[in-house]
């Protein structure tokens, strides 16, 4: 389990070793600024990696901790979240992404 000490938590090539059940949260991303969308991922989760000091870990997590270490392991494997949305979704944040460059080389 995770230390409820507000301190970083790091872990060196993490992978997931268990996951089980299902919840939908709300995702955003500093690659996305300002857009959201739900994306569903396990509940509860296991995750093997090592320290900083090398040492082997194993994390369990549930609920926004999972979806958080879920969506970092994500990026480490080139996946975004927007790679969890349907055809439908992913086009509509691909088109506010489009307005926002377009905002964005305009202001600049």
């Amino acid at each position: 389990h995770v230390d409820k000490e507000k301190k970083p938590l790091v872990l060196i090539n993490p992978v997931i070793s268990s996951q089980n059940g299902e919840i939908t949260w709300e995702e955003g991303c500093l690659s996305f600024p300002g857009l959201r969308a739900e994306v569903t991922r396990s509940d509860s989760i296991k995750v093997k990696g090592m320290n900083r000091e090398g040492k082997k870990v194993e994390i369990e997590a549930s609920g926004l901790l999972a979806v958080a270490l879920q969506h970092e392991i994500d990026h480490l494997n080139g996946i975004l979240f927007i790679d969890h949305l349907g055809p439908i979704k992913r086009r509509v944040i691909k088109h506010k992404m489009k307005k926002i460059k377009t905002q964005i080389q305009k202001e600049g």
